[in-house]
């Protein structure tokens, strides 16, 4: 199994499940999308999209909230960009993936839990946290799994 997780040769030989891969592409353009929101939006997403309060904080403060969205959006789209490169190349690093989503994704849980952020409603990714990461750790065990037509056919 880690050899599936860690392939000793890289290539474009996906051999997990195929919603797996679906899923992943959706995974992939929701990260892209959402980190062009990100580093585009006039507030980063800050007080549009994740309800945190700018108009009661400093012009200064508020400046470097937006600057964090927006480097935080940086990140994504580069994360995006592997993703697509993985896609588009080496999807033998699906199964990898996956376990780098269950990282990040069970760790802004932690870190939310443990670094609240003042916000004036619930934002998407609050909720959403809690609906990718067990949606992760299921993709990730069919990545693992081979297609049943190859299975038949041993």
């Amino acid at each position: 199994m880690l050899d599936k997780i860690f392939p000793r040769k890289v290539s474009n030989d996906y051999q997990g499940k195929p919603i797996a891969k679906w899923v992943f592409i959706v995974i992939t353009l929701v990260t892209i999308v959402r980190s062009l929101i990100h580093i585009f939006a006039a507030d980063g997403g800050a007080q549009s999209i994740a309800t945190i309060p700018l108009d009661n904080y400093s012009e200064a403060a508020a400046a470097t909230v937006i600057l964090m969205f927006s480097l935080w959006g940086l990140s994504q789209f580069l994360m995006g960009f592997v993703y697509a490169i993985v896609l588009w190349r080496y999807q033998v690093l699906i199964p990898f993936m996956y376990v780098l989503l269950i990282i990040e994704y069970g760790m802004r849980i932690i870190l939310g839990m443990l670094k609240p952020i003042e916000t004036v409603g619930t934002a998407p990714g609050g909720i959403g946290n809690f609906l990718i990461l067990p949606l992760v750790i299921i993709m990730l065990i069919l990545s693992l799994l081979k297609p049943k037509q190859e299975e038949s056919r041993l």
